[in-house]
């Protein structure tokens, strides 16, 4: 899901983008930790959508065994090699498909409204 672009945003808007920014952030330091772990994340594979699904959730299986086995690794915190740099989004102009545009817009209203607003 794309940010809204513009240099001058409403409230609503910049607050969406806001939201997205740390929950990709968090996405990405996630599957970064994944991927040190298990290097066939390192690059692309050529499976069907459901398999690299189950691919996925297997790893954080395995991952969230050990980590409960073998207790919390600072490492697998502190290292997150390969990781993409999230801190300036690639934003271009190219428009999202209807169904996107709706659901961003969605989000939006929902996070200004009072049910997900952040106390």
């Amino acid at each position: 899901m794309r940010p809204f672009t513009c240099k001058v945003l409403p409230d609503k808007k910049r607050i969406f983008n806001y939201r997205r920014s740390r929950a990709r952030r968090n996405v990405e330091s996630a599957f970064g930790i994944l991927s040190n772990k298990w290097k066939m994340f390192h690059k692309v594979i050529n499976v069907n959508l459901d398999l690299a699904k189950l691919m996925v959730k297997t790893c954080c299986a395995l991952h969230n065994f050990v980590r409960d086995r073998d207790g919390l690794s600072i490492q697998d915190a502190m290292s997150i090699e390969g990781c993409i740099d999230i801190t300036q989004d690639n934003l271009c102009n190219s428009r999202g498909t209807m169904q996107s545009i709706l659901a961003r817009n969605k989000l939006a209203d929902y996070f200004v409204s009072d049910a997900g607003k952040v106390p």
